[in-house]
């Protein structure tokens, strides 16, 4: 398949993917859209490895795209923005099969059409290993933009939900697939209850959810203070936001996943350090003004039907510590160790 044949396929799965403000897509030398004259824009943009990310042996190609996509729309929901475009540069080596790649796009696609995030362009080039390089950008109002060095000492360490999921598709995608192969069919109750968790791994694992919704709800609220994404794990995200916001914090619950519980019971891993140290569960981490947290929660709970869960708090000083003074050590994903 020549290079033109190539994108011609891609362009023929992008077609219904959120074009409404373009006024150039694929085809042309550039894109060309139409900014909104109110808001602000962010921009970010993330890469995807193969051997390094992902292994195709854990994932389809389709869920390639797909993950490659939500780590970049998850960083647009912890500004509290809105994606509105993204371009797409995929590397491959030669001898790829092409219907691989275009699996990669349907991923990409699926998940741009849910996100109504338009694709804009991007570039196809040969590459030693797969390599999947997004670039997206968000819109939202000055007033809502959320950064990370906004923390101050008082205020309730929150996140969007449990964690650890991930971590436990990933334990089983290359070291336990039997766990993924087990039939519920004249399984007992609490067989059938093991499933559902493995698939709820799987899925955090290979196509998760970034929040955006959240991220914008979140982003909307003054009380919010400061937002990141918990990409890296909860021990290094958190250390992170409290570096930029020169405070410390104290770590006094870490709200573990029901998944990663029932996987690491089979497993003989500990949930608590994947909850802590697992990374890629794409969940919002924020810090809260204290005086509003339970009104702020209640509210949470009632909009999308789960809990805004409490990690601790922010506190004077440095570091990030649990209630009895120990350090939380950082074991979460270090992209250049």
């Amino acid at each position: 398949m020549t290079e033109d044949e190539l994108i011609a396929r891609i362009r023929e799965r992008l077609r219904d993917v959120g074009e409404e403000r373009l006024y150039l897509g694929i085809g042309d030398d550039a894109a060309a859209w139409q900014p909104s004259r109110n808001n602000r824009s962010v921009i970010t943009t993330d890469a995807l490895v193969e051997g390094v990310h992902f292994t195709r042996g854990a994932m389809s190609a389709h869920d390639a795209g797909w993950r490659a996509l939500a780590s970049n729309l998850s960083d647009v929901a912890a500004m509290g923005a809105r994606p509105v475009l993204a371009t797409v540069a995929l590397g491959f080596p030669q001898g790829t099969d092409p219907e691989w790649l275009l699996g990669c796009y349907d991923g990409i696609a699926a998940l741009a059409k849910q996100a109504r995030c338009a694709i804009a362009g991007g570039d196809l080039t040969r590459a030693p290993a797969v390599v999947l390089a997004i670039t997206v950008v968000g819109e939202v109002r000055a007033s809502n933009l959320k950064r990370r060095d906004g923390a101050r000492a008082g205020d309730v360490v929150a996140v969007t939900g449990p964690l650890g999921a991930s971590r436990a598709g990933l334990r089983i995608a290359l070291d336990r697939p039997d766990l993924a192969g087990q039939d519920d069919a004249g399984s007992s109750v609490t067989e059938r209850g093991f499933g559902q968790a493995v698939a709820d791994a799987l899925a955090a694992f290979r196509t998760p959810q970034p929040r955006l919704r959240e991220g914008r709800w979140l982003g909307a609220s003054r009380h919010v203070r400061a937002m990141m994404d918990v990409s890296d794990g909860l021990s290094t995200d958190l250390a992170r936001l409290c570096a930029a916001s020169r405070v410390g914090a104290t770590v006094e619950s870490v709200p573990v996943h029901e998944a990663a519980r029932a996987v690491a019971e089979h497993t003989g891993d500990d949930p608590h350090a994947w909850a802590l140290g697992g990374g890629e569960d794409f969940e919002l981490l924020a810090s809260i003004e204290k005086r509003a947290f339970g009104h702020l929660a209640g509210r949470f709970r009632a909009h999308f039907g789960r809990e805004l869960r409490a990690v601790g708090r922010i506190t004077d000083g440095a570091g990030v510590r649990f209630a009895d003074g120990t350090v939380v050590a950082q074991s979460g994903w270090d992209h250049v160790g």
